[in-house]
């Protein structure tokens, strides 16, 4: 195919004709992102700047845990092997130490059930005690207190109250503590 000068300037025209386009496409296009203001810049420039702080802070608080987690796992181990009492040993513990704290308290007890109940895959296994204690109203609170405060782990999950003799009040309680059995 001969080119002739005719010809030529057509595919040039053509040529120049689609660049033109082509810039002032990309100048239309230019001109819609830089819309924004300096004022909308600087604000979406500040949501972003918090936004950098906030995750900065998620992941130094991240950091934290994890660092931590050693340091816990510990402590988990700790109070396993203090709290939760050895089953061989662990009804006389338990009474003896509900004893203590009831004559600490200066209240009476009915004596205590148990009922044992294996928790799998836990290491564990729950007891379930049952018992009445009859007092006046603030040494039932120094039983409760020192049920809290001892160094066994009880749980208290029902407390049903009614009058007893002389001016006090009696307490059906149900708590829970825990074997180790692994």
């Amino acid at each position: 195919m001969k080119f002739t000068t005719q010809s030529w300037k057509k595919w040039t025209g053509a040529a120049l004709a689609i660049l033109l386009l082509a810039d002032l496409g990309l100048a239309i296009f230019l001109w819609q992102s830089n819309r924004q203001g300096p004022e909308e810049m600087h604000a979406q420039l500040a949501r972003l700047q918090l936004q950098s702080k906030l995750l900065k802070a998620d992941i130094a608080r991240a950091e934290k845990i994890r660092a931590s987690l050693p340091q816990a796992g510990k402590d988990c181990d700790t109070f396993y092997r203090q709290s939760f009492l050895d089953p061989v040993t662990g009804y006389s513990d338990i009474e003896t130490d509900l004893d203590s704290i009831a004559s600490k308290a200066g209240v009476k007890t009915t004596g205590f059930g148990f009922k044992q109940k294996d928790v799998k895959d836990r290491g564990v296994t729950q007891i379930t005690i049952s018992t009445t204690v009859e007092a006046a109203y603030p040494a039932v609170i120094a039983f409760i207190d020192g049920l809290e405060r001892s160094k066994y782990f009880y749980l208290v999950d029902q407390v049903e109250m009614t009058s007893g003799e002389n001016a006090t009040i009696r307490l059906q309680l149900g708590l829970h503590t825990f074997f180790r059995t692994a």
